[in-house]
């Protein structure tokens, strides 16, 4: 996500006319030309998306960061009296 809280997108997987802002990101129509702001590309520009396909479009989620660890707990009382007994 940008400095703006935008989501940025890869400008290496759009077309000329959708890095331009001239295409929807999804659909690739043209006209009307899309109005719907989605985010940026990293040097700032726009990325547009038509108004039928903005709605479609999942929300981001925040910024990503490592997984929480757990330590593993001893199992209970109860956990170990349900264990089968190897022998």
């Amino acid at each position: 996500m940008g400095h703006t809280g935008e989501p940025r997108f890869d400008p290496g997987v759009l077309t000329a006319a959708q890095r331009q802002g001239d295409a929807c990101v999804v659909c690739h129509k043209k006209w009307p030309r899309p109005r719907v702001r989605l985010g940026l590309l990293p040097d700032g520009q726009g990325v547009f998306a038509c108004d039928d396909c903005a709605p479609a479009l999942p929300v981001p989620r925040g910024p990503q960061g490592p997984e929480p660890t757990t330590a593993a707990r001893p199992p209970t009382r109860r956990a170990r009296a349900a264990m089968p007994v190897l022998d």
